[in-house]
């Protein structure tokens, strides 16, 4: 079964008749299908709501009912299509907890589509990231999020600061005139290589302590963390730090070895040659 992002609801139906709505047409006895309506109406903690029209529904408990049809059928998979992009940001986190809880109960395949990265992160156990039809990588969220195998997952997922450089030999690379030493191997000797570097892995140093030094472009509290823009020799690095820096000071930069992810050169389209 389906559940849609606009929700496909039968306006002149009320909540338990749009729940019925598959079981009814299934020819299921009305006994058994109002059973069932009302142990999804509990699953989507709705109980109580059968009698109400549609149009009484606030945005997330249209979303609840669209699911609770879909799941009343009991089937083995079920496609959700990008589900929540009509919520805004405090009821979609609500629903994202809420769909977690059910698919746990239920123990059935969920296979969720989504263009948000964050929801990606949060809500799968496994993630397939797709370019132009093409997957371009398989995985659990950490390892998509700490190992991306191209350019285009790196950029995708996260936030990122994506930089060309060079592989000289195993666990040694260079990018933005500095040499450092790194956790990957097996790349050719001198292997132009692109370099990931998550925003919240760079440490802010003095710049006499740092790996690279560079100038703070902008500085804009997010709320949890300062968002800071740094010119190294004319890259952008993204950084994310608890302390703010001036705007216009010079700041150094030190990077561990298990932070700096190396991938082989990626197409533009982030298909990987």
């Amino acid at each position: 079964n389906t559940v849609f992002q606009q929700y496909a609801l039968f306006p002149h139906m009320n909540v338990e008749e749009n729940v019925g709505f598959g079981l009814r047409m299934k020819g299921v006895e009305k006994d058994e299908r109002e059973a069932r309506v009302e142990r999804m109406l509990r699953l989507v903690n709705l109980s109580g709501y059968g009698k109400r029209k549609v149009d009484q529904l606030s945005g997330g408990q249209k979303q609840r009912i669209a699911i609770a049809r879909a799941l009343v059928n009991e089937p083995e998979v079920l496609l959700l299509d990008e589900p929540l992009g009509a919520l805004d940001l405090k009821l979609r986190k609500e629903m994202q907890g809420e769909l977690k809880r059910m698919q746990q109960e239920l123990g059935i395949t969920f296979i969720f589509v989504t263009h948000d990265q964050e929801e990606a992160l949060t809500m799968s156990d496994r993630i397939v990231v797709m370019n132009g039809g093409v997957i371009q990588q398989m995985g659990d969220p950490k390892d998509i999020y700490d190992e991306p195998r191209n350019r285009f997952v790196a950029d995708f997922i996260g936030d990122s600061n994506i930089v060309e450089g060079v592989m000289h030999a195993d666990f040694d690379v260079s990018f933005s005139g500095h040499r450092f030493v790194c956790v990957d191997k097996g790349f050719a000797p001198e292997e132009a290589v692109d370099i990931v570097l998550r925003p919240e892995d760079l440490e802010l140093v003095a710049p006499e302590k740092g790996m690279l030094v560079g100038v703070v472009e902008s500085c804009l509290f997010r709320g949890v963390h300062y968002e800071m823009e740094i010119d190294v020799n004319g890259e952008c690095y993204k950084s994310q730090s608890t302390k703010a820096m001036e705007v216009g000071s010079r700041v150094g930069i030190v990077i561990a070895p298990d932070l700096i992810q190396v991938m082989h050169r990626s197409s533009p389209q982030g298909v990987q040659r």
